[in-house]
């Protein structure tokens, strides 16, 4: 008898929770529906489970908005556990940004890499942008602090524009490296013509990281810091990260 009942117990637990799964599975299905039916840019993969009860995340690289499960409300900003002192949605910014700078292949970038490698760093650059030329003109520095560089060229008024003319002949350069200090610098240097798209998906990639300005580092772990900051303190600052 008591197995019996045992055995209709977990019978009724296990309908239970295949219930409460499908409904979730159907409240979700139809979030995800109606975001992506008012906003063209969010795919349902965009959407999934948030950090409290009766709401779910958007997500779309470093953008993180919330919408309630019944489609109602749609709130963007910072979500803060106040008992763990700890910003939720800048975790979730930080989680895209590691995630999308890490599928980014070295080649993909302009390389900076000191003989030993203590740091990694994805700088946005502007090659007219006076903060990220100061960045650059302490290359030297930078690399004898062991922390490698990996530049995304962003060219911050678009396309069009002479930076982003310049941004191109960078990357067709033969050596990019050198094109891309004689351009910080208005010194001439060797280029030709080739397929510069990659100024196109790096100016992209830019905006869903959500940066403000050039410079903007991104630490490995999806930290990112606008604004220029000396060797030094980068290294400071990573070293904390690390920790």
């Amino acid at each position: 008898m008591k197995l019996l009942l045992l055995q209709l117990t977990l019978a009724f637990a296990l309908q239970a929770t295949t219930v409460h799964a499908d409904e979730a599975g159907d409240e979700v299905a139809a979030v995800r529906e109606k975001v992506s039916s008012l906003f063209a840019e969010i795919q349902p993969e965009h959407v999934f489970s948030g950090p409290i009860d009766g709401w779910y995340t958007i997500r779309k690289g470093a953008i993180v908005a919330y919408i309630s499960a019944d489609g109602r409300y749609l709130l963007q900003g910072d979500m803060i556990d106040l008992d763990e002192q700890v910003n939720l949605t800048e975790n979730e910014r930080d989680n895209a940004r590691r995630d999308m700078m890490s599928a980014v292949p070295d080649a993909n970038t302009i390389l900076f890499s000191p003989e030993k490698v203590t740091h990694r760093v994805s700088v946005f650059t502007d090659v007219d942008c006076t903060y990220c030329r100061r960045l650059h003109s302490q290359i030297a520095d930078y690399m004898a602090k062991g922390i490698e560089i990996r530049y995304f060229l962003y060219p911050r008024n678009g396309p069009a524009s002479a930076s982003w003319t310049k941004a191109e002949q960078v990357w067709c350069a033969d050596n990019r490296n050198v094109a891309l200090t004689a351009a910080k610098a208005d010194q001439k240097f060797e280029t030709h013509s080739c397929d510069a798209s990659i100024v196109s998906n790096h100016y992209a990639i830019g905006q869903d990281v959500g940066l403000r300005g050039t410079p903007a580092i991104v630490f490995e772990d999806g930290t990112l810091v606008s604004g220029y900051l000396p060797p030094e303190q980068l290294a400071q600052r990573l070293d904390a990260a690390d920790r």
